[in-house]
């Protein structure tokens, strides 16, 4: 699946790491990336990142909106925003959920999406 608004020259692996990166580079916590293809017809990818605070919440997912922004990429929807506990950054392909830690307890994806492998490592690079 490749998102509408993807340019052909960025592939999934390079705007994934480009969102890995975004997210650390504002301090995100315990970044994770999900391989979603073989069990979600909605998306290939999740990336999952936590903020200390609602603000730093924000802060990370405007970094990742603005570094893929460079990079020609805008998201088909982002959701939370405002409220700065769980943003949702939709680009079709990939999503970015950025949660104030509690939340992202509580709401547990990867416990709700475990039968998807944890490819993390592949794009911390």
């Amino acid at each position: 699946m490749t998102a509408p608004n993807a340019p052909a020259d960025l592939p999934a692996p390079e705007r994934l790491r480009t969102i890995v990166h975004a997210a650390l580079d504002t301090k995100a916590e315990d970044v994770r990336v999900r391989h979603l293809e073989r069990i979600a017809d909605f998306a290939d990818y999740f990336v999952i990142a936590s903020g200390a605070s609602e603000r730093q919440v924000q802060a990370i997912a405007d970094r990742i909106e603005e570094r893929l922004r460079e990079r020609g990429v805008r998201p088909l929807h982002v959701e939370g925003h405002a409220a700065g506990q769980w943003v949702l950054l939709d680009y079709g392909d990939l999503i970015a959920h950025v949660f104030l830690d509690d939340r992202r307890r509580h709401y547990g994806l990867e416990r709700l999406w475990a039968d998807a492998p944890d490819v993390t490592p592949d794009y911390l690079s």
